[in-house]
């Protein structure tokens, strides 16, 4: 596997030359081999809640899809294959109807709270559901509410890592409140103290009386 190879076309390369990085470019070009996912590929695969494929039409245009599942729903078979379940969606059929005809589609996962992005190559090959039922086992987000449609099998070509430069740190829900729990329970350790004082004082003041 090799990313530079594939990213950097003719054009790409002169482009690289006019600009001054043709020579870094070109180290990092006859260096980068690697023969699949690492294990940090892979953990932050394996992490991801969403990302975005671009697909190729007949007309020449990508057409650009953002999916989303639970975290991990984009499954890593091997340091080579990836696979997913296809959800219905709006039935546009977009990059489904693209992959007949062109099966190269273009990954990138951003984690931003990480401020990271992984870019990959594949080749995609649609499955049907009933054509492997033990594959759509493996796959499947059983606990996430979805109607799938078929399984789509990505041959990973190549990958590469962004810089994180312009990556705007983004949190969800569930990362505030993980980060916000010790917080949280310091504040209800302190209300049950100000309770326990306020019951005594009431003890005191009764007593006085």
């Amino acid at each position: 596997m090799n990313y530079s190879r594939l990213a950097f076309t003719d054009a790409v390369k002169a482009l690289q030359e006019e600009n001054g990085s043709r020579r870094t470019y070109d180290r990092m070009e006859k260096m980068q081999v690697t023969e699949g996912l690492s294990g940090n590929e892979i953990a932050f695969i394996e992490d991801q809640d969403h990302f975005f494929m671009a697909s190729f039409g007949g007309n020449g245009y990508p057409y650009i899809q953002h999916r989303g599942g639970p975290a991990g729903f984009l499954k890593v078979l091997d340091a080579k294959t990836l696979a997913f379940v296809d959800f219905t969606g709006n039935k546009q059929y977009i990059s489904i109807g693209n992959l007949q005809t062109n099966p190269n589609v273009a990954l990138i996962m951003v984690s931003y709270p990480q401020r990271a992005r992984l870019k990959v190559y594949a080749k995609a090959r649609i499955v049907a559901l009933a054509d492997d039922p033990s594959l759509f086992e493996k796959i499947e987000p059983a606990d996430y509410p979805h109607r799938p449609e078929r399984m789509l099998v990505l041959d990973v070509q190549a990958f590469d890592w962004n810089c994180p430069q312009h990556i705007t740190p983004r949190y969800t829900v569930e990362d505030i409140e993980v980060a916000f729990a010790p917080q949280k329970a310091y504040l209800a350790k302190l209300e049950a103290e100000n309770l326990a004082l306020k019951a005594e004082l009431a003890k005191l003041k009764t007593a006085i009386a």
